[in-house]
């Protein structure tokens, strides 16, 4: 009878660790969630170039900053305030569908800079406050991280439809998706250097995301890594070993 106890436990724990991965990434209230939906804006910006495809990714991002403020357990003041800010956001977003292509990329990307550059600092505040360093902290870690590099994508995307001349110079305008490209390869300082922002702000906002990124690296999400230990579960017997 032991015996049989003692195989239906094995049996039954290489599920527990695929039901809490599920979980981590479906629940309302979890960073896991909060990193899916940062990988979908970035898949849709970066694909999408149908003019409805801007409402969209603006619609995904307020879903994105909503389960952030729930997930964070923000203040009371602060969900007040943000769900201000996404209300605008959704008015935007329809707005979106009636005006002219260029304007529209620029109240986009302005409105979406904002947002995510609002949401790391929830998540870190969360983060902080946290009593505990475990798999929720490492995904807001990272979601965070995540998050810098959009929104300076955004800035870059306003920057150029904003200034004069194009962002990158005599290599144009250029698209959201190499706004992405350059933003992330300046936030790693990896620097392939074949997108460079031609005139400032650009430059000063490559500089300070350069700057961003390695103290985000070596400071927060060095420290979560370094301090986190995956919750092992409810330790058991060995196979065969007498309880008496």
């Amino acid at each position: 009878m032991a015996d049989d106890s003692d195989h239906q436990v094995q049996d039954r724990r290489p599920l527990h660790r695929p039901r809490r991965l599920i979980q981590a990434f479906s629940s309302p209230d979890s960073y896991g969630l909060v990193l899916l939906l940062i990988l979908v804006t970035y898949a849709l910006s970066a694909t999408m170039t149908a003019p409805w495809a801007v409402s969209l990714v603006l619609f995904v991002q307020i879903a994105t900053i909503w389960v952030t403020v729930q997930a964070s357990q923000a203040r009371r003041r602060v969900r007040e305030v943000a769900s201000g800010l996404l209300v605008v956001s959704a008015a935007i977003a329809i707005l979106n569908l009636f005006i002219s292509r260029d304007v529209a990329d620029g109240v986009m990307a302005v409105v979406s800079g904002l947002l995510y550059l609002a949401a790391p600092v929830i998540i870190v505040r969360r983060l902080v406050l946290r009593q505990t360093v475990d798999t929720q902290t490492l995904l807001g870690a990272i979601a965070a991280y995540l998050m810098v590099g959009m929104s300076f994508a955004f800035s870059y995307r306003a920057l150029g439809a904003l200034q004069a001349g194009p962002f990158f110079g005599s290599q144009g305008e250029g698209s959201f998706s190499q706004d992405l490209f350059f933003s992330f390869t300046t936030l790693t300082t990896t620097g392939y250097g074949n997108l460079v922002p031609a005139v400032n702000p650009g430059q000063t906002f490559a500089v300070l995301e350069m700057l961003i990124g390695q103290l985000f690296l070596v400071t927060a999400v060095a420290k979560v890594v370094s301090s986190w230990r995956p919750s092992r579960g409810r330790e058991h017997p060995p196979t065969g070993t007498n309880s008496n």
